[in-house]
């Protein structure tokens, strides 16, 4: 399969996911202030996963980008990550849904920590046909530390969940910072 290919039906698969996402928002029919605020939890669980997605696909992009050539193990692991994403909106519906009750949240970071894993998985197929450039091995690296601390933070919000799920919340957050903030190592690796 062509590497283009793959990037462009990955690319439609999280342009669908997001647009379930949004489409799982329900449109308040009373028109007071008070109904949008009932709607609060629901735009979160949104807001949130738009925000995972919109990592994800970064830095799908930027993954895709350091590979040459795809084989079945790329292809199959890509399909992983895929599958596992395109859960992403039942579990954000249904904590949005549920204001982020117990299970809800344990279900949705459950969902992310596989997602993280399989993103991993796919990275490993894509590092193996790369081992030859030193700097994006070294690239790799750094975003292999990334995935170990997101998956990590991930568990904790699981059993942090059966306390307060204010505290998986947060450490939702904290994963999603330290994703946005621009890691240009595969970039830089793949311009020398």
């Amino acid at each position: 399969m062509n590497k283009s290919r793959l990037e462009a039906f990955s690319d439609g698969v999280i342009a669908i996911i997001i647009t379930i996402m949004v489409l799982e928002i329900k449109t308040p029919h009373d028109t007071s202030w008070h109904a949008l605020l009932d709607q609060l939890p629901v735009f979160s669980s949104y807001l949130l996963s738009f925000v995972f997605v919109g990592i994800y696909w970064g830095n799908h992009h930027h993954l895709l980008g350091a590979a040459s050539h795809v084989n079945a193990a790329i292809i199959w692991s890509n399909l992983n990550l895929l599958f596992w994403l395109s859960l992403i909106p039942f579990a954000t519906g249904w904590m949005g849904e549920n204001h982020f009750a117990q299970n809800t949240v344990i279900l949705y970071a459950s969902l992310l920590l596989i997602c993280g894993l399989s993103f991993t998985i796919l990275q490993t197929c894509i590092e193996r046909i790369t081992r030859n450039n030193p700097k994006l091995v070294e690239a790799f690296a750094c975003t292999k530390r990334k995935g170990i601390f997101s998956v990590v933070c991930y568990g904790l919000a699981i059993a942090l969940a059966y306390v307060n799920t204010l505290f998986s919340a947060i450490l939702f957050c904290i994963v999603s910072v330290r994703w946005l903030i621009p890691d240009k190592s595969i970039e830089e690796a793949l311009r020398k």
